[in-house]
């Protein structure tokens, strides 16, 4: 296949995956329980969800490894598996996806940050070259580096999956605020300012999830395209902000909701569209359907 980022440059939009947590959940998996376990113990489930986006539309999909650095695994005694679990989680997404459908390697951040003295800027290289490695192992195509809030952490698994590996890099940060009061991440970096940085840094795509709904990251992206007019951007939406309903964690925004900001998305400067937190494979398979029509 050609390069995902080739792919953009030449005028295609393309679909990424939703949420893997919440289909997760929705199997079975409980509150603090290690997602990635699954990849061992539970891979026909994990497969399930991969093949469910894939049937929805997706031109990409992401394996279930957002927690599966060693800092992570440790918690759950299997920081001595890392590279099983990473390359195990790429296994089961590139047997779903096939040959026509890329497999984006999934890395989340760690908890620790370099700036509170919590973990050392080489720790944390070692640790996202040992993720970034098994994934390419696996089969990914792709390292999406996700849900970022420091700058210093993203920029930090950037290099250590460009260094390691011969995958293209992705990286989305994960922004507060609104249109009004402005975006920002819990560091305080604007969209603009991560985008410069994280292109600096060598991020072959970058982008934006979690954190809000559909309509503010048509807010985003706009900030973000103001930088750069050809890098690819990558937006993944929750379905908006999570709500407690009876107890339960209930994300407001339906298919419907996402599907009419998909034009205004694309609009904005966003080249790849998916979903994050409480989306499934209906609300992907609503975006491609807005998706091929902009192709024709």
């Amino acid at each position: 296949m050609k390069k995902i980022k080739e792919r953009v440059l030449s005028g295609e939009i393309l679909v990424s995956d939703g949420a893997w947590g919440t289909m997760l959940h929705s199997k079975g998996l409980k509150l603090g329980e290690c997602p990635e376990r699954w990849n061992l113990e539970r891979r026909a489930d994990v497969a399930d969800i991969a093949r469910g986006y894939v049937a929805a539309g997706s031109d990409m999909i992401e394996t279930n490894s957002f927690g599966g650095s060693r800092i992570k695994l440790d918690y759950y005694g299997l920081g001595d598996r890392v590279s099983e679990v990473n390359r195990i989680a790429a296994e089961i997404s590139r047997e779903a996806a096939g040959d026509n459908v890329y497999v984006l390697g999934s890395i989340g951040p760690t908890g620790k940050m370099i700036l509170t003295g919590d973990v050392t800027e080489e720790a944390l290289y070692a640790c996202f070259k040992e993720q970034a490695v098994a994934l390419e192992a696996g089969g990914a195509d792709a390292i999406a580096v996700e849900t970022m809030f420091d700058l210093d952490e993203a920029r930090c698994a950037i290099k250590a999956a460009k260094e390691n590996t011969k995958c293209e890099v992705l990286c989305t940060m994960t922004f507060d605020g609104n249109s009004e009061i402005g975006f920002h991440t819990m560091m305080g970096i604007t969209p603009e300012g991560a985008a410069a940085s994280l292109i600096e840094a060598g991020a072959d795509i970058i982008g934006t999830n979690c954190g809000n709904g559909v309509e503010n990251m048509v807010g985003i992206a706009k900030e973000m395209r103001i930088v750069d007019a050809e890098i690819p951007i990558l937006v993944q939406a929750n379905a908006g902000l999570p709500m407690v309903v009876e107890g339960k964690t209930v994300f407001p925004e339906t298919p419907d909701e996402i599907e009419r900001w998909i034009d205004p998305l694309i609009d904005a400067g966003a080249n790849i569209i998916g979903g994050c937190c409480g989306t499934t494979p209906e609300y992907v398979r609503r975006i491609a359907e807005v998706v091929k029509k902009r192709r024709k």
